[in-house]
């Protein structure tokens, strides 16, 4: 009987740890295991100065421990360990495989994901790394008992711990300033991929914020915008707006890459803006901000909230205004104006798993323009290269650069696949753009009609160890903020309107940004209002006489 009960005891034997040394050992680990970015870019940071890392681990270390040992209480210390444990995990995946800095800004980003979006990184690798650094490290928390001292005791230990590792801290703090300030002004991302603390505060900052932006109305803005300069053509004026997804400068032929990427928009005679800047590194970021009256330097996501965007002033002109969306939204933008998620049709022409070729747009084009009675304006927002799933993205007859990596998980690809794949994106996206001005050429005799095409941002490939994009503005590399820039004009506008497109492609080398796109849409609809300002419209440089003189005449208030 004794027998049994001592194998009894034995099978289900749990050790017994004090919660401060188990908070010890899931801060160590979550250092060493879950921070291989973090702990590689301090390395190369300091490189200068290795007696400066090692105070600056001693120093990062302490911190941690304090921050960890805070929340060493019963009935919360192993829900609080899981929880960070956990979220360690899953944040080093993204981290260490893509470069990616999980703040508040990524944070948003992934919440609005959709969920064929999101499925497309949640890969075998990604499923055994959770499990690996994760998972199990959770069941060894769980499995261990912990041993708490009486409350009082309790406190006291705690507290002079923690006091203890802030006294450290501080001291190298201090001790070693001017080491530290030089590399943190240098390298504005020191700290920001050190997990989990970054990662969850950002989540807390999101969700703080979220509650505080639940209950904004946008205010008016352009209330006074008119249509100005129609007597050159009886035809409605219609702009398409292709609002593209993850699409690079780099690789545009247009621009000058090696590659022919853009067969089909040469042959188009469209006007290439080689040097266009975006507003963000992410769509959460962009889309909001490009259509906003607000420049990159002072757009907030409050901003956008609390204010009418060009898509309104539009509105207010009588110019209609419509929103047909194959990405992952519109982010607020359309709040006021028709939209449709052609996603949620599931047409089996073009859908699949809850994402939809962008032909699709096109196809819904046709009916939008057949309805076309005034001035009109349609977005379309295009799934375009959103990465992983690059190959996704384009049909089969689109793959002419092969091998391409056909797969969501960049760790089973080449470099030169994945670079393949992505450039088959922007092949697709030029015949999309391309189908897009045919589509109004074929209706010359009922309209004057323009396209523009722009990215919201760009995407890394593999450069500087960095995939996919969101990195942070600041420190983001050229390939996620350098964005092509299109734009093409119907013989009916440039001769009822006064365009030069001599003009324009003389000028099109100068510097140009997202922060032209509000007021370069509304110059394009000649509306005119107060929030409209010509210096940052990309055309009115390019306008012959008689159109500058009734743009002169309307900012005089003569009608």
């Amino acid at each position: 009987m004794n027998d049994s009960k001592s194998r009894g005891a034995s099978r289900f034997f749990r050790p017994e740890i004090g919660s401060v040394t188990l908070c010890l050992l899931t801060t160590a680990y979550l250092l060493i295991v879950t921070n291989r970015t973090f702990w590689s870019k301090a390395f190369g940071y300091f490189a200068a100065d290795r007696f400066g890392f090692t105070i600056f681990v001693i120093g990062i270390a302490a911190a941690s421990m304090g921050v960890v040992t805070f929340f060493s209480a019963k009935y919360i210390t192993k829900p609080f360990l899981i929880f960070i444990v956990i979220a360690a995990s899953a944040a080093s995946w993204f981290t260490d495989s893509f470069g990616v800095i999980v703040d508040k800004e990524m944070i948003r980003n992934a919440a609005v994901s959709t969920g064929a979006e999101a499925g497309h990184l949640v890969t075998p690798r990604f499923a055994m790394h959770i499990l690996l650094t994760g998972i199990i490290p959770s069941l060894l928390i769980l499995w261990v008992r912990i041993r708490h001292r009486p409350i009082l005791k309790k406190l006291a230990h705690n507290t002079a711990v923690i006091l203890a590792c802030a006294a450290v801290f501080a001291a190298i703090g201090i001790g070693d300033y001017r080491t530290f300030a030089g590399v943190g002004r240098a390298h504005k991302d020191l700290l920001d991929t050190l997990n989990p603390f970054v990662p969850i505060t950002s989540a807390l900052r999101f969700a703080i914020s979220s509650g505080q932006d639940a209950n904004i109305v946008a205010q008016p803005l352009g209330t006074d915008a008119h249509r100005v300069n129609t007597a050159g053509t009886t035809k409605p004026r219609v702009l398409i707006v292709v609002a593209g997804e993850t699409a690079r400068a780099q690789d545009f032929s247009l621009g000058g890459y090696e590659r022919d990427t853009n067969p089909e928009l040469a042959k188009q005679n469209v006007v290439y803006f080689p040097n266009t800047s975006s507003c963000g590194t992410a769509t959460a970021i962009s889309i909001p901000c490009l259509f906003s009256v607000y420049p990159r330097a002072a757009y907030t996501h409050r901003k956008a909230l609390e204010t009418e965007n060009v898509l309104d002033v539009l509105g207010h002109a009588n110019v209609s205004v419509s929103w047909l969306d194959n990405d992952t939204g519109s982010y607020h933008v359309t709040d006021r104006v028709p939209y449709q998620f052609l996603p949620d049709t599931a047409d089996p022409r073009f859908c699949k798993d809850g994402e939809c070729l962008d032909a699709i747009l096109l196809d819904k084009m046709d009916a939008w323009l057949d309805q076309v009675q005034g001035d009109s304006v349609l977005v379309l927002h295009q799934l375009g290269s959103h990465g992983p799933a690059y190959y996704a993205r384009y049909p089969e007859e689109y793959r002419r650069f092969q091998p391409d990596c056909r797969a969501n998980d960049f760790g089973s690809c080449s470099p030169e696949e994945i670079r393949n794949a992505y450039d088959n994106t922007i092949l697709y996206t030029d015949h999309i753009v391309s189908a897009v001005i045919d589509k109004m050429k074929q209706r010359a005799d009922k309209m004057a009609a323009s396209v523009v095409y722009f990215s919201d941002h760009g995407e890394s490939l593999g450069e500087n160890g960095l995939y996919l994009h969101g990195t942070p503005y600041v420190v983001a590399p050229i390939q996620q903020t350098h964005v092509p820039f299109v734009v093409w004009l119907s013989d009916d506008l440039q001769a009822s309107a006064g365009y030069d497109t001599a003009c324009l492609a003389a000028n099109a080398n100068k510097p140009t940004s997202h922060d032209n796109v509000f007021h370069s849409v509304l110059g394009l609809m000649d509306v005119s209002t107060k929030v409209y300002d010509p210096a940052l419209d990309v055309f009115s440089g390019c306008r012959k006489a008689a159109a500058h003189v009734a743009s002169a005449k309307v900012s005089a208030g003569v009608n």
